[in-house]
């Protein structure tokens, strides 16, 4: 592996080894003066495998690109990309009762989850 593609071949290994259908995994590397960006596209099913429960397998997944990045001075992000027409629910608390809402996108979800 080349220093420069290291980032990209790790998500693309860690990710096919978690998803059901990793034929469908497509991994985009772009570079410019903010940084690496990693976009990742998957099968819609396997979103939920990929974002891991309360987001806590793209949270590990993004720290680990960090300390990869961190080895050749590059920033690397980690962008999902949403699936066409996907729609998934967050549940949350209202007055200790769940309610369920349609969230708009996976990155919403993604993002609450860092503050």
């Amino acid at each position: 592996m080349s220093e420069t593609t290291n980032d990209k071949e790790f998500v693309e290994f860690v990710v096919k080894a978690i998803v059901d259908n990793p034929d469908d995994v497509e991994i985009d590397r772009t570079v410019d003066e903010m940084g690496v960006l990693i976009s990742l596209k998957i099968n819609p099913a396997d979103m939920g495998q990929v974002i891991g429960r309360q987001g806590s397998t793209a949270k590990s997944i993004r720290t680990l690109l960090r300390v990869i990045g961190a080895k050749s001075n590059a920033r690397v992000n980690f962008k999902i990309i949403e699936p066409e027409g996907s729609q998934h629910q967050r549940a949350e608390r209202s007055e200790g009762t769940e309610r369920v809402e349609k969230s708009e996108n996976v990155e919403d979800v993604v993002n609450d989850l860092k503050l």
